[in-house]
């Protein structure tokens, strides 16, 4: 049967679910207990949530967050987005565009040209200079995106017709670093009560890519614990245990060493930790259900930001 003319879209218990992180029985007990189900019924069996009943869904999520209890969190939904009133809810069902300026391709390049021509010169002063003008325009992930991983990049494939060597890398490296760390501002009051655990897998060599994670959600003011260094699972999981985080970050860029079962192991005793897999070394198949697989860093902040407190 196709839908009437002007129904709002629904979805199915499998893809909120999906969407939460959580098990379809999950939900069913939330809808059985506390009455956060579907606001109506297809026919036969089918149920279907509508965006508003989305939007009390991801309330009650935030609240089981930042620790409230399931009970307290499911009252706090409905206060929020009664079922009787028919609002759309305040939060869209999906995340916002970033209001980030993005950089023209030709600027990228052009900032891109500047930082390799300042590194091979090992003129470390101008290598900083240009980083700091680029995260200063663009915000740390889209000069990540669009300037500095393209040049780290091309550095360790090494240029044709000029100088790469590893003291190159080096510099480069280090300067990265630096300044990605000088465009992480320190919280003093961060939005998020519990914070986001951000960690690479075993094996995973580059510190880089996390860092500039944890500045981009620096500026939208989302705390995080970074662990610099790879951490095994079993330290891996009692980081998580002691320090109770909303998410659980893991980054794998290499297939060979994005492990799916650190999920379950860093999950275990009811964490309520929404798990996110970030880097191209992961793939949706290889993921426990409550993983949710997020494609880049940009993609990362986003979804993280919009799931721990909303807009």
């Amino acid at each position: 049967m196709s839908r009437p003319r002007g129904a709002e879209p629904t979805m199915p218990v499998a893809a909120v679910a999906r969407r939460l992180g959580v098990a379809p029985s999950t939900l069913r007990t939330w809808d059985r207990r506390y009455g956060l189900g579907p606001s109506r019924h297809t026919g036969g069996k089918h149920r279907r949530y509508c965006a508003s009943d989305i939007g009390r869904l991801e309330l009650m999520q935030r609240a089981l967050l930042r620790g409230a209890s399931t009970a307290e969190a499911a009252r706090y939904a409905l206060q929020q987005m009664p079922k009787s009133d028919g609002a759309a809810p305040e939060t869209p069902a999906q995340p916002l565009p970033p209001p980030a300026e993005h950089l023209t391709a030709a600027q990228n390049g052009a900032a891109a040209r500047r930082l390799r021509s300042a590194a091979v010169a090992l003129d470390g002063r101008a290598v900083q200079q240009t980083l700091d003008d680029a995260i200063g325009g663009a915000g740390a992930i889209d000069a990540w995106d669009g300037v500095i991983a393209p040049v780290l990049e091309a550095c360790g494939a090494g240029w044709p017709g000029a100088p790469a060597g590893v003291e190159v890398h080096a510099l480069l490296t280090e300067c990265v670093l630096a300044a990605i760390v000088r465009a992480t501002p320190v919280l003093d009051h961060p939005r998020n009560q519990r914070p986001v655990l951000l960690s690479r897998v075993p094996g995973e060599q580059d510190p880089l890519p996390l860092h500039v994670l944890a500045a981009g959600l620096a500026v939208r003011r989302i705390g995080s614990q970074l662990f610099g260094l790879p951490l095994p699972g079993p330290a891996l999981s009692a980081a998580v245990r002691r320090s109770s985080p909303a998410a659980v970050v893991l980054w794998s860029e290499r297939a060979g060493n994005a492990d799916p079962a650190l999920f379950p192991e860093v999950s275990r005793g009811g964490l309520r930790s929404r798990l996110f897999a970030v880097g191209a070394g992961w793939r949706s198949p290889m993921l426990p259900e409550r993983v949710e697989l997020l494609s880049g860093l940009r993609t990362a902040a986003d979804r993280i930001e919009y799931v721990l407190v909303g807009n």
